[in-house]
């Protein structure tokens, strides 16, 4: 197909134009002319290359400074940066030509944005140290992270052309760490389209399923809404309030989760909406307008007394601040019966933090202390807890903990002295002393709430009152890991546990080495040790080392490791597998050497390639004939297949993507699965033996394991089968379900 450049060169200008115009009320001075230097520099540099798509590349860079300009709201230094944000990467161009051109902040938030280049150590993740790099920015520069996401969510936007393993990596990564990230951050609107571009790439055929009926019951869903707020609109309009009002439908991402967890299904899912009135008020009568919206709406509406959410006098931590109410409405249309409705009220300055989040928060800065306080605590709290980290935590548990940190509901206590502390739910009290002073939290025995004594594992409450007790002579230890919740405890406790250890994991592996050397190996070589991590379930080396160290694992097991070590050697001899296979780039070297003739030598095909390469069925999930799946390279286990739903798999695709290989069922050999189902349903005489006999009788699946419980005259069943592939398990669920009594049949992962 003959490319036509006129038209493409006419296209990126109206696209550089159209940023232009939007960035306007933002710039000021030289603005202008710096941006389109960038503009032009960084399509010199990408001249030659395209997308996926075909399309220029230039289309990339011009797309994310638009969303940072248009949906974040950030300014002429952040649209510079995401202009050039691959040129150092994909190009000659050096930071320190960028520096020289621009200045020393743009070429550092580059820099922050720069992927790692070069080999990493196996068993450790190229994912992992780039995000550990991006998030160290955090005490130096937030934008980085803003242009990162704004990067990713149009990376999401064109996922479309990639290949199907690419997609997979790249959805999972993003649902698993960019879109909490998004939502630390504030930025409702972008964590939104994230969940639900990353639910489309990973689960395609729930997300088709639940869009569709999303449009199918569009028309219903805006009737009702108009009637609901016909009597709220009357009474807003008779105060002369100034507001907007309108019904959002729920996130797709989010009515997924809500039909996972509760096992309901989509149509008995009521709250597929939210009411939100938007109030145009001064700051100054903000919190009293929203508190006279909920009086109004609960005069027409009855309220649920324990789903009201007060985020205007306590914002969250991200500044997000809103009044949110569930009340019950009058049967209207085609209902039959009430449902319950939520309701948020806010302000246009708090709708704007809302859905663009910190560069609103920044806008707003000095108009709102609570906002402004509430944000910056949490940001110190990041920040400290990063800064605690240096190269000895590795990056995988890094992310781990900030990862843990990013998706959490929130809990308000306070000092003696009356001082709001905002943690995270499910914080105890030994996590308040660390939020207090690293000193209080490493010397803590206990605290008081309200008077009386609780232990350190307290899980705190909103309104709590601590008063924190210590001890010179106490000191952390590792049962504290266990106890504590946020970022910033777990890091001061494993660098006071890290300064104690530092002895047993010299003793650890010195008692290593010299076993090791009389068993026949010389030298403790990195391959060796990531050999040893695998087989003792060692998180890293210091882990491993250090539990040799304390005698956790006796140095007698070694020898145990020799002889399994063997063995597995032979079998791999046996499949005559020349190296060893330790990504998917080997992985794909490999295939290309075993057969030729294939066309797409890269895909495993499960059934066939037994013979050449070690692979086997994960357990965690199960995959059948039929699943979607992929094959992951373990350190010492061969490869194993998992589903593309395994609740391992967002984890495995966003730390070791490199280690992730295509596979394919192959419809040539026979195979049979072990597969779970959990029944539920009103128990009743017989129930079971009609159960077994659809199972046996009628569709002659053999049962491997059967446990039935009741309860209350409900029902619930275990049952393993073995099943030949995913449209004979649907037969057999469809053929369930039409049991009498059975309520729900769901497959276990």
């Amino acid at each position: 197909m003959k490319i036509d450049l006129e038209a493409e060169r006419l296209e990126i200008l109206k696209r550089y134009r159209k940023l232009l115009r939007t960035a306007k009320p933002y710039l000021k001075d030289d603005d202008a002319k710096e941006i389109k230097k960038a503009f032009l520099l960084s399509a010199e540099a990408h001249k030659e290359m395209r997308r996926k798509s075909g399309e220029p590349y230039i289309y990339h860079p011009l797309a994310v400074a638009q969303i940072c300009v248009e949906e974040i709201g950030l300014g002429p230094t952040s649209i510079i940066a995401a202009l050039l944000h691959d040129v150092v990467e994909d190009t000659d161009t050096t930071l320190q030509e960028i520096e020289k051109m621009f200045n020393p902040k743009i070429a550092q938030i580059i820099d922050g944005l720069t992927k790692i280049a070069g080999t990493f150590e196996y068993g450790t993740s190229q994912q992992a140290e780039n995000f550990r790099k991006m998030l160290l920015t955090l005490s130096d520069d937030i934008r980085v992270i803003l242009i990162k996401l704004a990067d990713r969510l149009h990376n999401m936007r064109t996922l479309e052309s990639m290949a199907k393993e690419k997609q997979l990596k790249i959805a999972s990564e993003t649902i698993y760490l960019y879109a909490p990230l998004a939502h630390r951050l504030g930025l409702n609107a972008i964590k939104t389209e994230l969940e639900d571009l990353g639910l489309k790439f990973t689960e395609t055929e729930a997300y088709k399923e639940i869009a569709h009926k999303l449009m199918e019951n569009k028309q219903n869903r805006e009737s009702f809404v108009d009637q609901f707020i016909r009597p709220i609109k009357k009474s807003l309009d008779e105060r002369g309030m100034k507001y907007t009002i309108k019904g959002r439908p729920k996130s797709i991402y989010s009515i997924y989760n809500k039909i996972k967890k509760s096992n309901t299904p989509f149509e008995k899912i009521y709250d597929l909406f939210a009411i939100r009135v938007v109030l145009d008020v001064p700051v100054e009568r903000e919190k009293g307008e929203c508190w006279e919206v909920y009086s109004i709406v609960t005069d027409h509406y009855r309220p649920n007394p324990s789903r009201l959410k007060d985020w205007v006098s306590t914002p969250k931590s991200n500044g997000y601040e809103s009044l949110h109410t569930t009340v019950m409405s009058m049967p209207f249309g085609n209902d039959k019966e009430g449902r319950w409705v939520e309701v948020q009220i806010r302000t246009k300055r708090m709708d704007e933090i809302a859905e663009k989040g910190v560069a609103a928060h920044f806008k707003y800065k000095g108009t709102d202390t609570r906002t402004s306080q509430a944000f910056e605590s949490w940001l110190s709290q990041v920040r400290e807890a990063l800064e605690m980290n240096d190269k000895s935590q590795s990056a995988v548990e890094l992310v781990d903990d900030i990862k843990n940190s990013l998706y959490h509901e929130e809990v308000f206590v306070f000092t003696p002295k009356g001082k709001l502390v905002v943690l995270q739910a499910g914080a105890t009290a030994l996590d308040f002393a660390f939020e207090i002073h690293s000193e209080v939290g490493s010397h803590c025995i206990g605290a008081k709430v309200g008077g009386k004594l609780v232990p350190l594992s307290h899980k705190l409450s909103n309104g709590d009152q601590l008063e924190i007790l210590t001890s010179s002579k106490q000191k952390p230890s590792e049962d504290w890991l266990r106890i504590v919740t946020t970022t910033k405890a777990k890091a001061r406790i494993k660098d006071c546990i890290k300064e104690d250890n530092k002895g047993y994991l010299i003793q650890g592996r010195d008692v290593v080495e010299a076993r090791l050397k009389h068993l026949g190996y010389p030298n403790l070589t990195l391959e060796l040790t990531n050999q040893l991590r695998a087989y003792f379930n060692a998180k890293d080396a210091n882990d491993l080392f250090y539990r040799f160290g304390k005698a956790y694992i006796s140095v007698d097991q070694l020898k145990h490791w020799k002889s399994d070590k063997e063995m597995h050697e032979r079998k791999q001899a046996e499949k005559s597998i020349k190296a060893p296979i330790v990504d998917s780039k080997s992985f794909k070297k490999e295939m290309q050497q075993v057969e030729k003739n294939r066309k797409e030598s890269d895909i495993l095909l499960i059934g066939e390639d037994m013979d050449k390469v070690d692979y086997t069925l994960a357990k965690c999930c199960n995959p059948i004939s039929g699943d979607e799946v992929f094959g992951f390279v373990t350190i010492n286990e061969g490869i194993k297949i998992h589903r593309t739903t395994c609740p391992n798999s967002p984890e495995l695709l966003s730390r070791h993507g490199d280690r992730v290989i295509k596979a394919q069922w192959t419809s040539q050999i026979q195979m049979s699965f072990v597969v779970e189902l959990t029944i539920r349903g009103i128990d009743r005489v017989g129930l079971v033996n009609d159960v077994t006999r659809v199972i046996s009788d009628e569709l002659k699946v053999n049962i491997t394991a059967l446990s039935i419980g009741v309860k209350d005259g409900l029902f619930e069943g275990k049952i393993s089968l073995m099943i030949q592939d995913t449209s004979h398990l649907e037969n057999l669920v469809s053929e369930l379900e039409m049991v009498a009594g059975v309520i729900e049949v769901a497959r276990e992962d």
